[in-house]
């Protein structure tokens, strides 16, 4: 599974504000990831399309991380897929439920924990103990042009803003084939510029222009689009926490690591 490349775009969340009532309740709770999460130990289709999204949406961050230990991309690769393959085989995942209700932060803890055992089987193959396929201690001299650039941030905070970004998209994705389906393809477009509040996005005034619709109904739909917009981020944040109660606060914080 390839890593893909990180989103560009970062989105205002400035004004997104608290849940109105029963927006993170427990019927919308019950049916999030996080439960088919810890069943994916099992051979289930729910377990397997647990596994699946598990994978789709932490791969980048973890994968990240991985090379920002000076590890080459085909390595970090076979490690962060070892990584995942491992958190199965022990069924460490039942654990996430002792991590304060965050599979982001438990996934990391374990990433770094799986780093170094790995590093500890490398210094025991210098001592002659035992074979490895995966080496780590050469990678820096001998792979110098394919290590990630130094950057100012630390390796958990890229993980974080991958983590965000990775979880935006996926609200926006949503929401587009929403409005898609509806034949409300170009108001998406239209109003996810305005989401987005770059250097010059046109005007509610001009949307309504364009689309030949009254400035009122230019606002009440946006006002829609925001509230799709939040419940969907919510729900999507639903998918990696414990409880409702830690919605709010997960939101919260993945706004202060967009704003960092």
């Amino acid at each position: 599974m390839p890593p893909a490349e990180d989103s560009e775009s970062v989105r205002d969340l400035t004004a997104i504000g608290p849940a109105s009532a029963g927006q993170s309740g427990g019927v919308a709770f019950a049916t999030t990831h996080w439960t088919t999460v810890l069943e994916a130990q099992g051979d289930s289709p729910a377990a397997q399309q647990a596994l699946e999204k598990l994978c789709r949406t932490y791969w980048r961050p973890l994968y990240g991380f991985v090379r920002r230990q000076g590890i080459s991309p085909e390595d970090a690769q076979d490690l962060t897929q070892g990584f995942f393959a491992l958190l199965l085989e022990r069924r460490d995942l039942h654990t996430v439920r002792k991590e304060k209700g965050r599979l982001r932060s438990y996934l990391l803890s374990a990433l770094k924990h799986f780093l170094a055992d790995e590093r500890r089987r490398a210094t025991a193959i210098k001592r002659g103990k035992g074979e490895r396929l995966i080496p780590l201690d050469e990678l820096r001299a001998d792979n110098g042009m394919d290590i990630e650039p130094a950057d100012p941030l630390t390796a958990e905070r890229i993980y974080e803003r991958r983590w965000a970004s990775i979880l935006l998209d996926r609200v926006l994705s949503r929401l587009e084939d929403k409005y898609r389906t509806r034949g409300n393809a170009a108001l998406f477009d239209c109003f996810n510029q305005l989401l987005a509040d770059e250097p010059g996005t046109p005007s509610q005034v001009d949307i309504a222009a364009q689309l030949g619709m009254t400035e009122n109904a230019v606002s009440q739909a946006y006002h829609r689009f925001r509230q799709s917009y939040q419940s969907l981020l919510r729900e999507e944040i639903a998918h990696t926490v414990a409880t409702p109660g830690d919605i709010e606060n997960e939101l919260r914080y993945l706004i202060a690591v967009i704003r960092a």
